[in-house]
């Protein structure tokens, strides 16, 4: 049927749509529809369309806005009464833009047979029901800058899956979700992004050299699941009993738990026992809602991660004020023994089938509670 940014070419009367007559603007356009009106009403009409020249066969009808005293004609689909074109006087480019505009509408209601219409969504109640910690994204990513000597983005790949495999080899239980290419462009003086000190020297600068990088992010999910525990210090306590490290990969490692201590009552020396049997470390993801992920490598190799002694002072300013502390362990896959299905649980295992049993975890979450 007609569509908005159609160019007519001509128009022929008649069943078979020959000898075509072209006409020089609206104006005779519709004088020749109305004198084909009267044979009929039914025409062909050769338009073209992108690059792309098509036959359609419509009917002739009044235009609604014309007037008795001067009647104005246009065409309406031969499918559809109710589809009437509106003719008007364009230039090529208001045809063009038209164009563009109809085809997106198409392949829109036209992709899969069915009109589409916005329902509304309660956000609020679903975060609230499905992502506990809603300052958590439950995925995470680390971005690759390419390295002085690396010119092709297959060596940054990688050295991306390098650090991949070397964590999950170490026994970080990470899942992996995806890997892309992302452009970043840098000046020679400002480094990464644009912000305030760019822009400034920018200004100083009217010729400043800009490159653009090839950087490799990989997205992964931190565990099966994340486990949600919560260590309450008791009167006299001085720490909450377990000893953390960083790894090589920049990860935030639980290696050591204190025996009647807040974080053996909440069940993690139990569960870094089980993680050393199953051969993973036992990692925090986040600690009070922020993340513990290493975010970005520079292009010096530099891992950039947290800042090891900041959690330390984080833990022992709560113990200090005697507050308790929210973190999330990364949880593992075993081939042995099951858990109880928390909705507190997020991650990886909280979004697979339930009747996949292929990964069970090796503890209950109720002894974390």
């Amino acid at each position: 049927m007609p569509l908005p940014g159609d160019i007519i070419e001509g128009i022929a009367e008649g069943e078979c749509g020959e000898n075509f007559i072209s006409a020089k603007g609206r104006s005779e356009l519709s004088s020749q529809l109305g004198r084909l009106i009267r044979h009929g009403g039914v025409v062909w009409v050769k338009v073209r369309r992108g690059n792309a020249t098509l036959r359609l066969k419509a009917g002739v009808v009044p235009e609604r806005s014309s007037s008795k005293l001067q009647k104005r004609f246009t065409i309406r689909a031969a499918s559809d009464d109710r589809h009437v074109a509106v003719l008007a006087d364009l230039t090529l480019d208001q045809c063009c833009e038209l164009q563009e505009m109809s085809r997106r509408v198409v392949n829109i209601t036209d992709g899969d047979g069915f009109m589409r219409k916005g329902v509304k969504y309660d956000w609020k109640k679903k975060l609230g029901t499905y992502l506990p910690d809603q300052r958590s994204t439950v995925i995470s990513s680390i971005l690759f800058l390419p390295v002085n000597n690396e010119h092709t983005v297959e060596a940054t790949t990688s050295r991306t899956m390098a650090w991949f495999s070397a964590a999950v080899s170490s026994g970080i239980p990470l899942v992996f979700v995806n890997i892309q290419t992302e452009q970043i462009v840098t000046s020679e003086r400002s480094g990464i992004g644009g912000n305030s000190q760019t822009w400034s020297m920018w200004h100083q600068s009217p010729n400043p050299t800009i490159q653009i990088l090839q950087a490799v992010r990989i997205w992964f999910l931190p565990g099966v699941a994340e486990v949600p525990v919560m260590l309450t210090p008791e009167a006299g306590e001085t720490r909450f009993g377990m000893d953390i490290k960083r790894t090589e990969e920049g990860f935030i490692c639980i290696y050591g738990v204190a025996k009647g201590s807040a974080a053996d009552r909440a069940g993690l020396r139990q569960l870094r026992e089980q993680a050393a049997a199953s051969g993973k470390l036992m990692i925090i993801s986040r600690l009070e809602g922020h993340s513990l992920m290493p975010s970005t490598v520079s292009s010096t190799g530099l891992i950039h991660c947290c800042d090891h002694a900041e959690v330390k002072q984080t833990l022992a300013s709560a113990i200090e004020r005697m507050d308790g502390i929210d973190l999330y362990i990364m949880a593992w896959p075993t081939e042995k023994g099951s858990y109880s299905r928390s909705p507190q649980l997020v991650g990886y295992d909280a979004l697979r089938p339930p009747d996949d049993a292929s990964l069970n975890l090796g503890f209950s979450a109720g002894y974390l509670a």
